[in-house]
């Protein structure tokens, strides 16, 4: 099987019964074993189209974070990207098949994650990224371009989505400690088109940095908004709201 082959048939079983089904059950069960051990709060899902080319744009702060919105988004299911090294073990793994997630080769052009992406979102799919690409303890930092890139490229809607308090649980956790935990669904929009068939870097910088301030302004932590914490310096030149 050739590699464009494998890319459409992943995106092909995105609406098979069985792999509805599947997430079906794991959504429900985060949300009645993993939601039940944390206080949680979540307001803004009613920003999250329900349908058409969606990108779920997360502050990355914590192992818990990609599985909290993987429960809280409920009008679709959300198709994570995920780093291969979770399929390095077992539980990773499982995880991994269960959800039908796609991973990506860090540090590289991971070409075939790349093209996932695109053609998930041009059939009309909801994907999760965190746009940092790693977990970041200490608050918001300078990401990768990818964001802009994919949603240019497919026309998609951005959600921002900020996630606090998450740091930490697992020892909380230990303590029969209830981490209390804030997810708030940002104001969605899209990026304007660009005038020629590429956007210059200089705008792409200014777009990058454009969604990054969104995604501050939903971080409940003010502590955690890193990098873009000014936000008296967010503009929308290159945004338009939705």
């Amino acid at each position: 099987m050739t590699a464009n082959s494998a890319i459409q048939e992943y995106v092909a079983r995105q609406d098979n019964f069985g792999v509805q089904l599947r997430r079906q059950i794991m959504r429900t069960l985060i949300r009645q074993i993993p939601f039940r051990m944390c206080d949680i709060n979540i307001t803004g899902t009613e920003n999250i189209p329900d349908t058409g080319p969606t990108i779920v744009m997360m502050n990355h702060i914590s192992a818990l974070d990609p599985g909290l919105i993987m429960g809280a988004v409920t009008n679709r299911f959300v198709v994570p990207m995920t780093k291969i090294e979770n399929t390095y073990h077992l539980p990773g793994k499982l995880t991994v098949w269960w959800w039908d997630a796609y991973t990506v080769r860090r540090g590289e052009v991971d070409r075939a994650a790349l093209l996932n992406s695109i053609e998930l979102l041009k059939s009309g799919q909801c994907l999760l990224l965190a746009p940092e690409g790693t977990r970041q303890r200490s608050g918001l930092s300078r990401p990768k371009e990818g964001v802009v890139y994919l949603a240019t490229k497919a026309d998609a809607v951005v959600v921002p989505v900020g996630i606090s308090g998450a740091i930490g649980w697992k020892e909380k956790w230990m303590k029969f400690q209830r981490p209390h935990i804030d997810i708030h669904f940002g104001r969605p929009f899209r990026f304007k088109p660009a005038e020629g068939r590429r956007v210059p870097r200089e705008d792409l910088t200014a777009m990058t940095d454009e969604a990054m301030y969104q995604l501050a302004t939903v971080v409940s932590d003010e502590s955690m908004r890193g990098i873009y914490s000014d936000l008296s310096k967010a503009s929308a030149r290159f945004l338009e709201f939705i």
